[in-house]
């Protein structure tokens, strides 16, 4: 059983945390995330520590009680380190580059796919196959990554898409293979 909304998330140098009935901003070197967490959950803010607190031990509240605690360390590590996703392209010809703060996908289509970056994520393009997606929000990153992904999911025969840097692709044997 999960004891992740348990533990003590412990306020870095340079951090600051305001809590608003059950509204957290939390303010860093890097910027500043807001979230509305549940009311199910209570928060203290005591001695540079936050904990979680949960009224009762129904599974339901276990649960947000967990996701609350996991929610506001991301905000904590975001606005203090921030968050990236490395993508990279395998396939003959198929290339990326940025055009002023676009990033421009040539792979394999008749015409480019272009995609402007929201706000507060930036894209930088590392030669001609690899992209990083870099901000200070989990999820708006790793949401952006997986956009950028399904313009061209890696396939199982010949491995050409766009990946995740540490994905790995199981690779088929095509149709002359099973004889």
């Amino acid at each position: 059983m999960s004891r992740v909304g348990n533990a003590p998330i412990t306020i870095p140098d340079g951090v600051k945390c305001e809590l608003d009935g059950q509204h957290l901003k939390v303010t860093g070197p890097k910027g500043t995330l807001e979230q509305e967490l549940r009311p199910e959950i209570g928060l203290k803010i005591e001695d540079g520590v936050i904990t979680a607190e949960r009224p009762n031990e129904r599974p339901q509240t276990r649960a947000y009680h967990g996701l609350t605690r996991a929610l506001i360390n991301n905000m904590v590590q975001g606005v203090t380190e921030g968050y990236e996703r490395r993508l990279e392209i395998q396939g003959v010809g198929w290339r990326c580059n940025m055009k002023g703060k676009t990033l421009n996908l040539q792979v394999g289509y008749s015409h480019p796919v272009e995609m402007d970056p929201p706000e507060g994520i930036t894209f930088e393009v590392e030669g001609q196959n690899d992209i990083k997606v870099s901000g200070i929000d989990k999820q708006a990153v790793g949401q952006v990554a997986a956009k950028i992904r399904a313009v061209r999911k890696p396939e199982p025969y010949k491995g050409k898409g766009i990946r995740y840097k540490d994905e790995y692709v199981r690779r088929k044997e095509g149709k002359a293979g099973g004889k």
